[in-house]
């Protein structure tokens, strides 16, 4: 946790800590979406296609993390942990399984 002392150096703006986790969860929301057309049309069934959700949102995480953040997500996030690496994972799921659903249905069809 940051202490005290910290905060009067780097004093934390919650405006613009929201804009960075509602950008970060607009990527997540699109990707996911994005990895769903692609599961689909791959014809990806059950585990394999769950797998390659997570990590297609582990490579995205990553990718927000060395492009974005600079390496120094404690600069953008106030919990970078969670705001980064697993915030939205599971929001993202359902638009996942929505596309993969009705792409995988129109390409098998």
């Amino acid at each position: 946790m940051i202490d005290e002392r910290e905060l009067v150096k780097h004093p934390i703006v919650q405006d613009s800590v929201q804009h960075n986790a509602r950008t970060v969860s607009n990527i997540r929301a699109l990707t996911a979406s994005l990895f769903g057309v692609a599961a689909g049309t791959l014809g990806l069934e059950s585990f394999p296609g769950f797998i390659f959700y997570f990590l297609g949102t582990a490579v995205v995480s990553l990718l927000i993390f060395t492009l974005k953040a600079d390496s120094k997500p404690e600069a953008y996030f106030y919990h970078p942990v969670g705001d980064l690496w697993a915030g939205d994972m599971f929001g993202g799921l359902m638009s996942f399984v929505l596309t993969w659903t009705l792409l995988y249905g129109l390409c098998k069809a």
